[in-house]
């Protein structure tokens, strides 16, 4: 059945805006659940060591207080391995900001005053937060696994050493948090051995997978409810503490729903975050600036904890042509909060040292960064020598220069000077992959209203994917996008794949595109009213081709010369990402991508204090992320790919994308309006006065 119909490609308003303006769209926290309990935690004060003593007594005093729990009482959970969920297992603090208590009240005033209340006497241990290079860390081996005929460090070495022009940089990013409107929350109840959790989250069949084995459940002994979600950006892809918590403390409570949000505080050790990388960039080049070599060693922050690791050298490995290459990626280990995938993960951190890198190798050879770009485009895929399915860099790029004005941008740094303002463009690449997610199902029902309804366990996290499947539903079934119901957000529907990586829409799309084919071929054209089928996505059967969406990104800033205070004037984005399914939610996806590459670039910068294993800038009035002040002019286009071969209807994810390459942008601008060259983030006033 084709889904080339009437409502792909059409700019379908989002299906949930009204609900959302008009708060009637429930979202976990506030979900009706008969008499609601609250959930406050108990947080250590230590960043390593072992609590001796916990005293509840005076805490259990107060009125309200129905339960307070800690290593001592708590249930036991089974051990998955997964060290962030065993809360409460033992005395053990891995990281400041671990939960070592929770009070549940009558009200989360009370659970809130309660915890309060709760001593703690600790011995605390030798710990180590302060995130660096240094020998003297914790270093696990390299994480990437090697590419194709990667040559050794002493092969790099000798190349860079003969090349007539080489760069040798070192570009770091702070820890970014995600900061989503929602916090994360949770709502626990539990009927016998059923449990039921109202999640803010990216994946409901995730949350089930992780909860139903800490809690010697089988997985449809838990049912996971998550209707709406006020933002991730990866985030919630995976459990965290609070979901646990919630779980555990409802169990202690029979009959009563245990609510728990995270304060805005909490949520910067609890929820995860970007890790903090250290990339040393080299790249030799012939004096035409054709690369010759590159190497791209990175080291990024992770966690005792759970290690984690985001491969932030994946860009290097397949943007530019370079006979001798070789990259790393080594986990720093510390006694720090666990980090978790952020939009973009990897390419995002990777792409702006690599970015940056390009443009100082552009400027040492006196070429346009563009043209050197150009120069560099590999005609096969660097890292597995298979040809490109869809690499449209260059037109992007061609695109952007044309939209953007280029031609006026002027060769020569610090050369713009108006009303005390420098100005200045800069351009970097964009890149990620097309990832799509085989395990999903859905069920299409006929309806004797004339409506179909699409049952599947997809996330909407604010993307707009239910009017996006919405519309694909709608021209896989021939009928219009008015007489589609999308039920999603419930793991009792067909499982569904996480929202996340890019593959979201087109993964669970293709489940409905199957379901719809074979509903066809069961009830015909004219189906009776309960006309039910099921089906699963067929296996991604791809060729041997490298399959990865390109960009560029291009910005305008201007410097103060007085005070060094940046601004980004103007910004276009220019993707290759397939054929568009709905160009409304999609332009959204990509300025807020684009916004959140400029709070990158100017704003967001986790302050860790390593004497006390905490980052002392954990709220909204002091960690800085754009405001509407903050943007200026920001477009988005893409490339008419009708006819690309990925995806349903030739659709590829482009969720991420759009971040990708902004910071660089940013900062490759800001080096062509003042002639100083930042290679660390956030680009801070004090860096552009001299």
């Amino acid at each position: 059945m084709s889904t080339h119909g009437q409502s792909i490609g059409v700019g379908l308003g989002r299906l949930d805006g009204v609900p959302k303006v008009r708060g009637t769209a429930l979202y976990a926290y506030e979900q009706p659940v008969p008499r609601p309990a609250y959930l406050h935690p108990v947080q250590a004060a230590i960043a390593k060591g072992t609590v001796v003593r916990i005293d509840t007594g005076v805490a259990e005093t107060l009125d309200g207080v129905l339960a307070i729990l800690t290593h001592l009482n708590a249930p036991r959970l089974v051990d998955t391995k997964d060290q962030e969920l065993l809360v409460l297992q033992s005395a053990a603090v891995g990281f400041r900001g671990q939960v070592i208590g929770a009070v549940v009240a009558e009200s989360s005033e009370i659970a809130r005053h309660a915890a309060g209340l709760v001593e703690v006497e600790y011995a605390p241990a030798p710990h180590d937060s302060a995130f660096s290079a240094g020998e003297h860390h914790d270093v696990s081996p390299d994480r990437a696994p090697g590419l194709p005929r990667q040559v050794s460090e002493a092969e790099i070495e000798a190349a860079l050493a003969a090349a007539p022009t080489a760069v040798d940089q070192t570009y770091t990013t702070p820890p970014e948090y995600h900061v989503p409107m929602e916090p994360h929350t949770s709502v626990a109840i539990w009927n016998g051995r059923i449990l039921t959790m109202y999640e803010s989250t990216q994946g409901v069949h995730s949350v089930r997978a992780g909860l139903a084995p800490l809690f010697g459940l089988e997985p449809d002994q838990v049912r996971v409810i998550s209707p709406y979600v006020g933002g991730g950006f990866g985030s919630k892809l995976k459990i965290h503490a609070q979901a646990v918590l919630a779980a555990m403390a409802a169990r202690e409570l029979p009959g009563r729903a245990v609510k728990m949000a995270l304060t805005r505080q909490q949520m910067f050790s609890l929820s995860g975050y970007r890790p903090p990388t250290i990339q040393r960039v080299r790249l030799g080049a012939d004096l035409d600036g054709t690369l010759t070599a590159l190497a791209v060693d990175v080291v990024e922050q992770s966690s005792k904890t759970n290690e984690f690791t985001e491969g932030s050298d994946g860009p290097a490995r397949i943007m530019y042509a370079a006979p001798q290459r070789r990259t790393t990626n080594r986990p720093v280990v510390l006694d720090v909060p666990v980090p978790t995938w952020m939009r973009a993960p990897g390419r995002c951190p990777g792409m702006f040292g690599l970015e940056v890198a390009m443009d100082e190798l552009a400027a040492a050879c006196a070429v346009d960064p563009i043209a050197l770009r150009v120069r560099n485009e590999p005609q096969v895929d660097p890292e597995t020598g298979q040809p490109h399915a869809f690499r449209h860099l260059l037109h992007c790029l061609q695109l952007g220069a044309e939209r953007f004005g280029w031609e006026h941008r002027g060769p020569a740094p610090r050369a713009r000077l108006q009303r005390g303002w420098w100005s200045g463009m800069g351009v970097a690449s964009a890149t990620y992959p097309d990832w799509r997610e085989p395990d999903n199902a859905a069920r299409i029902r006929f309806d004797a209203d004339g409506t179909y309804a699409i049952q599947i366990a997809a996330a909407e996290i604010g993307t707009g994917s239910r009017t996006a499947l919405t519309q694909i539903a709608a021209d896989a079934l021939g009928c219009p996008a008015q007489c589609v119901r999308m039920e999603i957000g419930d793991s009792s529907l067909p499982r569904a794949s996480n929202a996340g990586g890019s593959f979201g829409t087109i993964s669970w799309g293709a489940a409905i595109v199957a379901a719809a084919e074979a509903f066809r071929d069961q009830h015909g054209a004219h189906p009776r009213p309960g006309a039910e089928t099921e089906a699963q996505a067929p296996e991604v059967n791809e060729d041997d081709r490298s399959r990865h969406s390109f960009g560029a990104q291009f910005a305008e800033v201007r410097i103060n010369a007085g005070t060094g205070e940046i601004r980004v004037s103007r910004m276009l984005g220019v993707f290759s990402v397939g054929r568009v399914i709905n160009p409304v939610t999609a332009r959204s996806q990509f300025l807020g991508a684009m916004t959140m590459g400029i709070g990158m670039a100017l704003h967001e910068h986790g302050v860790m204090d390593p004497r006390f294993g905490t980052i002392v800038n954990h709220d909204f009035a002091d960690y800085h992320i754009p405001t509407c002040a903050d943007i200026e002019d920001l477009q988005a286009i893409w490339l008419d790919e009708h006819n690309a071969p990925s995806g349903v209807s030739g659709a590829r994810g482009l969720g991420e994308i759009g971040i990708v390459g902004a910071a660089a942008a940013i900062t490759n601008a800001a080096y062509h309006a003042t002639g100083v060259r930042a290679r660390n983030l956030p680009l801070t006033p004090d860096t552009f006065l001299s």
